[in-house]
């Protein structure tokens, strides 16, 4: 989806379908709600709502991991 939605306005029907398969599509493929936020011009929110309406599966949030010490 190359341009960004107008702020404000409503999604509905066959283009928010077709926006949320984009939406999961992308997603599935690495990229981030925030960048997909960012190239929509949708909320993070909007953007989570989507996904989750679409039932693709969220990844945890990022960052490093801590191993376990065995004893």
């Amino acid at each position: 989806m190359a341009e960004t939605l107008k702020k404000g306005t409503r999604v509905t029907g066959a283009e928010r379908d077709k926006l949320a398969a984009e939406l999961k599509r992308r997603y599935d493929s690495g990229e981030s709600i925030r960048s997909l936020a960012a190239s929509t011009g949708r909320s993070y929110g909007f953007v989570h709502r989507i996904l989750t309406e679409s039932g693709a599966t969220l990844r945890g949030r990022g960052g490093a991991t801590r191993l376990k010490v065995k004893s």
